[in-house]
């Protein structure tokens, strides 16, 4: 058995934002997954800094026009897409006026972290998984890049895991060295509940989350995790062995394409 589809989650692709090792990655591994013949979809947070125009964004009505609860408010889900014409590839942005619109990406122009990052991932990882179920599109393996996809494990093993689109999906998630210095808001679990989320799903974390408890979360529910930067936090990479679930050590050029095509199948078909 091999996965044929793959879902990638990510949050930085080049070059619809300055280039980073999370950026090259998000734009570069999608097509050599796809080259090596496998189907994918791509999604990432529509960000302030997106240039609409330049990139031909245009929104997608038939996907947008839902609202997302969080914290007892109405958030209006946007989905807007992409076509990289030499790729025969498309990327799909998730967007809200509130969340990502009129800002930067995870700072504000000063520099500072904004308060709401949380809550910004929450609506990100919910809103990817809303729109995949509306594409009637069935992933085999979903790789999850950068901490703005960190709910995105816990959201398919227990609030989507009935739904047809998500019931035999396998998760990874990609650790970085990029990380947040601030702590999430004081709420931030309450936050999380969604379906059959429950507090005792989130009770490892620690009140108030920070980068660490945040990442640790999103490893206890994947299925594999991956090292995408010679240093990461060293705590989430030791409990993510803890869990005797694959991990792919770092890679680095060429080589890291083949090993995450190949690691992709090791975790699809791992009980």
């Amino acid at each position: 058995m091999s996965a044929k589809k793959v879902l990638f989650i990510t949050q930085e692709i080049t070059p619809y934002v300055p280039e980073s090792n999370l950026a090259l990655i998000g734009q570069n591994l999608p097509q050599a997954i796809q080259d090596k013949g496998r189907e994918i979809r791509t999604f990432m947070p529509k960000w302030g800094i997106v240039n609409e125009r330049r990139n031909q964004l245009h929104e997608v009505i038939r996907l947008s026009g839902m609202n997302l609860i969080i914290d007892d408010t109405d958030h209006p889900l946007i989905i807007k897409v992409a076509s990289i014409q030499a790729a025969r590839r498309q990327v799909y942005f998730i967007d809200n006026d509130d969340y990502f619109q009129h800002r930067q990406m995870t700072c504000d122009e000063n520099g500072k972290e904004y308060e709401d990052n949380g809550e910004r991932a929450i609506f990100y990882a919910r809103g990817v998984l809303e729109t995949v179920k509306k594409l009637r599109w069935c992933p085999d393996v979903i790789h999850c890049h950068g901490w703005m996809s960190a709910m995105v494990p816990l959201y398919i093993k227990k609030a989507y895991y009935d739904e047809p689109s998500f019931r035999d999906s396998k998760v990874i998630f990609s650790l970085y060295q990029e990380g947040f210095n601030s702590n999430l808001a004081p709420n931030f679990a309450e936050q999380v509940l969604f379906k059959e989320v429950t507090p005792e799903d989130v009770s490892m974390m620690k009140s108030p989350a920070n980068y660490e408890e945040l990442c640790k979360l999103a490893v206890a529910y994947s299925d594999g995790v991956i090292q995408n930067d010679e240093t990461v936090n060293q705590n989430v990479l030791d409990y993510a062995r803890s869990l005797n679930i694959p991990v792919l050590e770092y890679a680095s050029g060429d080589a890291y394409a083949d090993a995450c095509d190949a690691f992709y199948d090791k975790v699809f078909v791992s009980e």
